[in-house]
């Protein structure tokens, strides 16, 4: 697995939809893979049509072809998948408790503004 929870196709998929940009049909993106090796068209249509299932893609249709886009910044959609952990575990307290216990100097820092923040703003 790759990227929070990606296939490692999967991911490669999202980083050239990332780096584009802009919207891109299945077979400008199968065009920009870097995975070494080739890939049918179906199999990276399968994978964006997999992507927009698990709401990673946008898609709209441009003459006959869907064009995919992110629906979201990596940093977007990666916050998003570790709500949606917390969302269905049973115990998310204890979840978050193993977390913070395990972050590094530098993530506890961001927690504390981002908690300091929420405070300052309830007053």
């Amino acid at each position: 697995m790759s990227v929070n929870g990606l296939g490692e196709l999967e991911a490669a998929v999202m980083d050239v939809l990332w780096q584009v940009g802009s919207p891109l049909p299945v077979r400008e993106v199968r065009n920009r893979l870097t995975t070494g090796r080739t890939l049918a068209y179906t199999t990276v249509m399968t994978v964006l049509d997999n992507l927009h299932r698990k709401e990673w893609v946008l898609r709209e249709m441009h003459g006959r072809a869907w064009h995919y886009r992110p629906a979201g910044t990596r940093e977007e959609l990666v916050a998003r998948s570790l709500r949606r952990v917390l969302e269905t575990t049973c115990r998310p307290d204890v979840v978050l408790l193993h977390f913070a216990r395990a972050a590094s100097d530098r993530e506890l820092a961001v927690l504390r503004q981002v908690l300091d923040e929420r405070a300052g703003g309830d007053r």
